[in-house]
């Protein structure tokens, strides 16, 4: 929540420096914006690279029936999440959306004082593909060494996102608002911004009303008794803004509801590094208002947004425990797929961060109900094989 906090305040200290504060001040944040842009561009390959190849290598070979059982759950209900918003998104985004204030933040007749390029080491469609190269050699031949090299690069690049680019954002984001302030498009901005906020949270609990009614059909029971257990382990994600801390109280609530203990321990903690359903409810949501703010972008139809979604669902594999990993994974993609350049990364980064704990609860509460597919399954071929 205090990065929440930090945020809320650098957008409020950028607003009124673009709209108060001399030109002077306003360019040095916008240098200092600048600077900040560049360093998560060129981190955004290594993410994708060491995150992916890491959790692809340390995805158990053991149980494979169970493993692919709970992999193949975890990845529809992604993609059926991301599908939904998109759907809800494009209908509703465009309604209540009408202007496209938004603009590059490049495009200002304020410019940084400086302008430094330091290009990434590769493009983030070549890290996709080596970390899925790297991820399932490891997996296949069991190369230790090799192992150990994108886990300790992966606990680097956890150390830079948790130490540097986090703790920098709200500095990041007040260069971006200096921005929309000088060139008169913040206050639509921050209209929209509330807008889609408001959508996504609603989005997440209808999400999670489908999924336990979905269950309680298939299974005999009340949804509403089957969330309202679920509460404490929403509650909790409110707080810790991260899956991984959940996993206790979230283990807990699916085996009070009825989850056999083994399937319980198995996919629980597994759920909570592949499935963020919730996560990719914002990340479209967001990503569709933010086009229909830029002046050059239209709303791509649902087979143009499917490979995007499709894509979410691989990439924020073994995102970081750190408040804000999906979207920090998912940058590649808006960036290389989507075609976003600076200030549409910057606004995707704030509106993301502002309900970051709303998306880990969605992510860990359907979490809940996965665990009782995956259960139902595990228990319905049991009974076939004894028959």
């Amino acid at each position: 929540m205090k990065l929440i906090v930090r945020l809320l305040v650098g957008i409020l200290v950028g607003l009124l420096a673009g709209l108060y504060a001399p030109d002077l001040l306003v360019r040095l944040l916008l240098t200092v914006k600048m600077a900040l842009g560049q360093l998560i561009s060129f981190v955004i390959p290594l993410i994708i690279l060491f995150f992916i190849a890491s959790g692809i290598a340390n995805l158990k070979a053991n149980g494979g029936r169970l493993l692919g059982r709970t992999l193949s759950i975890a990845y529809g209900s992604t993609l059926l999440a991301g599908v939904l918003a998109y759907l809800v998104a494009s209908i509703l985004v465009p309604a209540l959306v009408e202007s496209r204030p938004l603009q590059e933040v490049a495009g200002n007749s304020l410019t940084p004082f400086v302008v430094i390029e330091v290009p990434a080491l590769f493009g983030v469609m070549s890290a996709l593909a080596a970390a899925f190269i790297i991820g399932l050699g490891i997996s296949v031949t069991g190369a230790t060494n090799l192992k150990k090299v994108v886990d300790e690069g992966k606990g680097i690049i956890d150390v830079v996102l948790a130490k540097v680019i986090i703790p920098v954002l709200p500095i990041y984001i007040a260069g971006v608002f200096a921005g929309f302030g000088a060139d008169g498009s913040v206050f639509e901005t921050l209209k929209t911004f509330g807008i889609v906020l408001v959508l996504a949270i609603l989005m997440h609990w209808f999400y999670i009303s489908l999924l336990y009614i979905l269950t309680g059909l298939r299974n005999g029971r009340s949804p509403w008794a089957l969330i309202r257990t679920m509460l404490p382990a929403y509650v909790t994600a409110l707080g810790t803004m991260s899956s991984a801390a959940t996993i206790p109280v979230t283990l807990r609530q699916a085996k009070a509801n009825g989850v056999n203990t083994e399937v319980a321990n198995f996919s629980i903690p597994l759920f909570a590094s592949i499935h963020l359903a919730g996560s990719t409810i914002t990340l479209t949501t967001c990503s569709i208002a933010v086009m229909q703010m830029m002046p050059d972008m239209g709303i791509p139809g649902l087979m143009e947004m499917l490979p995007f979604i499709m894509m979410l669902g691989v990439v924020m594999i073994a995102a970081p425990g750190a408040p804000g990993g999906a979207v920090m994974s998912a940058l590649g993609l808006l960036t290389a797929m989507l075609g976003f350049g600076e200030a549409a990364v910057a606004l995707m980064i704030a509106l993301y961060m502002a309900q970051d704990s709303f998306g880990t609860a969605c992510n860990i509460t359907c979490d809940g109900a996965l665990s009782m597919w995956v259960d139902g399954a595990e228990t319905t071929e049991a009974v076939q094989a004894k028959a």
